[in-house]
């Protein structure tokens, strides 16, 4: 909602919201154009902030008029204080050091559950390389991956490595289905 809201050159009606002037009699043609302009801002933005919502969350922004005061609402209800904020960024953290991949799970799914998690920390705020989660990856994957684990370390550098090449370099050595093509990787 924050990158389509940019999209449209709104985003300063969200942050700053705009000021009605007491008596609008007393403004020129330009500032009557003006002001104008911005309230029709708001209300686009506005609209856009209702169209990217649920119904309960919807339920939380209905009365607000001004894009601003719904996006604030937004942001408190979703993100929560910083306390709230800081918890939830510890649970996460848990979180994701405790994944470790299901014996009969593709890798596929395996990533998808990770990047979940790597995602939910980023949109908190939390600064995370590539190489934490490729790291993390290889460490978690279960027993019958250990010599791919090894082969890869010793023939790539992790350090530089993205999660998307470990994704292919698993992928493409047969594990998309959780193992099950081992002995026709080993048969390459």
């Amino acid at each position: 909602m924050k990158a389509i809201i940019g999209a449209c050159g709104f985003w300063d009606i969200v942050e700053n919201g705009y000021e009605d002037p007491k008596d609008e009699t007393e403004l020129t043609v330009a500032q009557l154009a003006a002001l104008q302009k911005k309230r029709k801002e708001d209300q686009v933005t506005l609209s856009i902030i209702h169209q990217g919502l649920d119904d309960d969350m919807l339920e939380k922004v209905a009365n607000e008029t001004r894009a601003k005061d719904a996006w604030e609402i937004l942001r408190n209800s979703v993100v929560g204080a910083e306390k709230v904020k800081k918890v939830r960024l510890q649970t996460l953290r848990a979180e994701f050091e405790s994944i470790v991949m299901k014996e009969n799970e593709s890798i596929g799914d395996y990533f998808t559950r990770i990047l979940a998690v790597v995602n939910q920390m980023k949109r908190l705020g939390e600064k995370i390389e590539d190489v934490r989660v490729v790291e993390k990856i290889l460490r978690s994957l279960n027993a019958k991956f250990n010599h791919v684990v090894v082969a890869i370390e010793e023939s790539k550098d992790i350090d530089s490595m993205t999660v998307d090449e470990l994704n292919g370099s698993l992928v493409a050595k047969g594990y998309k289905n959780g193992g099950k093509r081992l002995q026709e990787w080993w048969q390459l």
